[in-house]
């Protein structure tokens, strides 16, 4: 029996692996990569490596065996079909008769464009038989820390969210949730809505940034027109741009605050704070 991670040198892949092998010998994990060049670290440690891509099913074949437990990551290819690259891994993993296929979805009440890739695999998931977890992830702090440079250089946090709230946490926050199902009994058929336990607003995070770094750093709301304007010239495809500004819209509405508690349950302690990822990307 193999604990089986997709795309395990992504950013949240890696997460699961390294908090994976604090908890199991690394001859039960299997991280399926694209790359075995990137993996070569896990594979000197212990790791089952096994090349696979989303986009060519065949190459799953053997990655899965009976009685695994599977943790199918998101992939991240918005303009190469992600419904049917996530089909290709379930079909495989049921072909294999696995015994857990968890898979990282998007909050329940997100409407954004963003959720419609999520919600098409969780139907495909539910319509396989076998037996899943959702796990509904919320916001990742990292989706802001991340990219503060444009933010510190402006002292500006340029959103088209209005007063809306976010209950982000971090990625390793939500690791621990994926790997608290992969290592645990009873999660089958089950479906967790993660978010943080505080939501905060942006001119909240505006606030918390000027307090750490001694800047004067505002909020400025813009409109989801602007918006995709400011990320389209900033380098990024027109249609993402769309996508993310789709996501601040929600936001305005209410939709990515997660008020269930199923995060800091499933890993048996509070969310990662906020302030606490903005003093680390500082660090940098």
């Amino acid at each position: 029996m193999s604990i089986v991670v997709t795309g395990a040198t992504g950013k949240l892949g890696r997460h699961v692996v390294e908090q994976l092998l604090e908890k199991v010998p690394a001859e039960q994990v299997t991280a399926v990569v694209r790359s075995a060049e990137k993996a070569a670290d896990l594979a000197a440690r212990g790791v089952r490596v096994a090349v696979a891509d989303y986009n060519v099913p065949e190459s799953l074949d053997g990655v899965f065996a009976a009685g695994d437990k599977v943790l199918l990551i998101s992939g991240n290819e918005f303009d190469k079909g992600r419904v049917r690259q996530h089909e290709a891994v379930i079909d495989a993993a049921k072909a294999a008769g696995v015994a857990l296929l968890a898979y990282t979805s998007a909050p329940g009440t997100l409407t954004a464009a963003l959720a419609d890739d999520h919600r098409g695999t969780e139907e495909v998931l539910l319509g396989s038989g076998v037996p899943y977890t959702l796990l509904r992830n919320g916001w990742y702090h990292e989706n802001y820390t991340e990219n503060l440079a444009p933010v510190l250089e402006h002292r500006a946090v340029v959103a088209a969210a209005g007063e809306g709230r976010v209950s982000s946490a971090s990625r390793a926050d939500y690791a621990a949730a994926a790997v608290a199902v992969l290592t645990g009994e009873g999660h089958e058929n089950t479906t967790y809505e993660l978010g943080g336990d505080e939501a905060w607003s942006f001119a909240e995070y505006a606030a918390e940034l000027s307090r750490q770094t001694g800047e004067e750093i505002s909020y400025r709301p813009v409109t989801a027109e602007a918006l995709t304007g400011i990320l389209t010239g900033a380098g990024l495809p027109e249609p993402l741009a769309g996508i993310l500004a789709g996501v601040d819209a929600s936001i305005e509405k209410g939709e990515l605050v997660v008020g269930s508690g199923d995060l800091s349950r499933l890993t048996g302690r509070p969310t990662t704070p906020l302030a606490e990822a903005v003093a680390a990307a500082l660090k940098g």
